[in-house]
């Protein structure tokens, strides 16, 4: 691999989207302060205040709202007695196409078993085989079964539920729902001293902090089609980028291969787990075709299965593919998976008898803020981790269910060095003000704006991407910038339009500098990798 990353001009963003005048705002001072509440920034919190820091974890809308909460599939670890360690890293690695970490893929490996065995003494209820022990299955891109899943297929829900109750046992842990956080405080003394925000009932608020960790999850919503919660806008991505953050990886959005689709009702996801457990991809021919594109047929990685879907798509002129489960028994597949078999009966959809009908969707998020392997950012005080981090551990396509598992690692990392920064890093703290001048261009309704970003997004940034789109993309996200970045809003939908603008134009910016194709991002007019440009990283600086 080459060490020397590829380095793109950052955007120049206004530093702030609200004004701020710490005088006439309502404050709160912490040690640690955490925004988000997914696996995480829980796990984070629980580190933190086992060591006696004083945590204040803020959640954008309830804590119910976030992509752990929704994960279906599972979190994997090498649990069974005949898959190791090794065998692990190197699934990541080969999926990753070889820009991986790899410290930190064996620092993620390695200290997953340990972290399962914690969640399930803290009341994760995972599935279990009859002789007692965690029961794992196979999943795309994996070796070895070695897939946890918990309640079926409400593994990410099992999890937070657990993290959640270990939380509500410290008394040193203040959680505020509710809280929409717009931008990061900085300055040169201290790098990030805090946050501005809206809180519950409306007013802005500063919340102050010794350290600050940046745990706000996902991006999927920046795309017509995703798998993930209205919360997922990126959020964390953008206040990072106007903080002066090194970004990592932005071209890499991955794609889920299989989303209930129906024509007017919200994308549903049908976890890979089904494949894994036998189900078959079939076309509207009823073909099955994945063996045509990969040797492991429904057992490919994600990536492969995603463009083989959509290719099937095009070339059957479909606006879906089919998931064939009904050689499954009935039964078992209801206690198995309830949670979609819950989904699909809700929709007249037998089992037994019926195809279910799937597309791919935007589902995670491999970019975002570079961090070190001690969750550090370049600013200082201003940790990362989760969804909204780039930490290496995915490359450029993340192996199915490492999701979870890096979130409970890091999480763990990052809540430990916040106890161990403790006050040392406490700055003087004086009256700040910050004004921003009167917008005189015309006001575009941001309803409209993230409607057509989206479909953008979906159309010209998707699943295959160009050079002539990719470039259209922006001249299209350029215009839109120069009449809503601008603005001061009140509110969170003005704030989200910001970011999700400020976010996807540097997605596009990437994906149109890397002229090859590796992992989840496919330019069809440049199909093959180039190892000797691009084994590296695109970074923002």
């Amino acid at each position: 691999m080459n060490d020397k990353p590829i380095i793109l001009k950052r955007p120049e963003l206004r530093r702030y989207l609200v004004p701020i005048n710490t005088a006439a705002t309502q404050q709160l001072f912490t040690d640690c302060l955490i925004i988000g509440a997914g696996v995480a920034g829980l796990r984070a919190a629980i580190e933190a205040a086992s060591r006696g820091c004083e945590v204040v974890l803020v959640c954008k809308r309830t804590l119910e709202d976030s992509n752990t909460w929704n994960a279906q599939g599972g979190i994997a670890s090498v649990l069974g007695s005949d898959d190791t360690f090794a065998s692990h890293i190197e699934d990541t690695l080969t999926t990753g196409c070889s820009i991986n970490d790899r410290n930190t893929v064996e620092q993620v490996v390695k200290d997953g078993p340990e972290l399962v065995r914690e969640l399930l003494k803290w009341g994760a209820e995972f599935d279990k085989q009859k002789d007692g022990s965690i029961a794992i299955t196979f999943e795309g891109g994996h070796s070895h079964a070695r897939v946890a899943h918990a309640l079926g297929d409400n593994t990410g829900k099992a999890i937070a539920q657990a993290l959640l109750n270990k939380v509500r046992q410290f008394d040193n842990i203040t959680i505020v729902e509710n809280f929409y956080t717009i931008d990061l405080i900085t300055n040169d003394e201290a790098g990030c001293i805090g946050v501005i925000g809206q809180n519950a009932k409306g007013a802005m608020e500063i919340i102050w902090a010794k350290t600050t960790i940046l745990a706000t999850g996902g991006a999927g919503r920046l795309y017509r089609e995703t798998t993930n919660p209205e919360v997922a806008t990126a959020d964390g991505h953008a206040m990072a980028i106007r903080a002066g953050a090194l970004m990592r990886d932005m071209e890499f959005m991955q794609f889920h291969p299989t989303t209930l689709y129906i024509a007017g009702a919200s994308r549903a996801l049908i976890t890979e787990t089904l494949r894994g457990e036998g189900a078959i991809l079939r076309d509207i021919n009823n073909y099955a075709f994945m063996a045509d594109y990969h040797k492991d047929a429904e057992l490919a990685p994600r990536d492969i299965a995603s463009r083989a879907i959509h290719t099937q798509m095009l070339k059957t002129g479909a606006t879906h593919v089919f998931l064939d489960i009904r050689h499954f028994d009935k039964e078992h597949f209801a206690k198995r998976f309830p949670l979609i078999s819950e989904i699909v009966t809700s929709f007249d959809i037998d089992i037994s008898k019926d195809l279910i009908p799937v597309r791919p969707s935007a589902h995670y998020m491999i970019g975002g803020v570079k961090t070190d392997m001690l969750a550090r950012t370049n600013i200082a005080n201003l940790l990362a981790c989760g969804e909204v981090a780039s930490t290496g551990l995915h490359g450029a396509n993340r192996l199915g269910s490492n999701s979870l598992l890096e979130g409970l690692v890091f999480g763990r990392i990052a809540g430990r060095l916040a106890a161990e920064q403790g006050g040392r890093n406490g700055t003087s703290l004086k009256k700040f003000r910050c004004d921003i001048p009167k917008s005189d261009r015309s006001r575009l309704d941001t309803v409209d704006v993230l409607n057509s970003l989206r479909s953008l997004m979906w159309r010209n940034v998707g699943i295959t991407r160009q050079e002539k789109p990719l470039a259209e993309a922006q001249e299209i996200i350029s215009f839109w910038q120069r009449y809503v970045l601008d603005k001061v809003f009140d509110s969170p939908p003005g704030w989200e339009c910001q970011n999700m603008l400020t976010v996807c134009q540097m997605m596009a910016k990437a994906a149109e500098a890397r002229t090859e194709s590796r992992g989840v991002h496919f330019r069809s007019d440049f199909p093959e990798e180039n190892d000797i440009k691009f084994k590296t990283h695109i970074e923002f600086a």
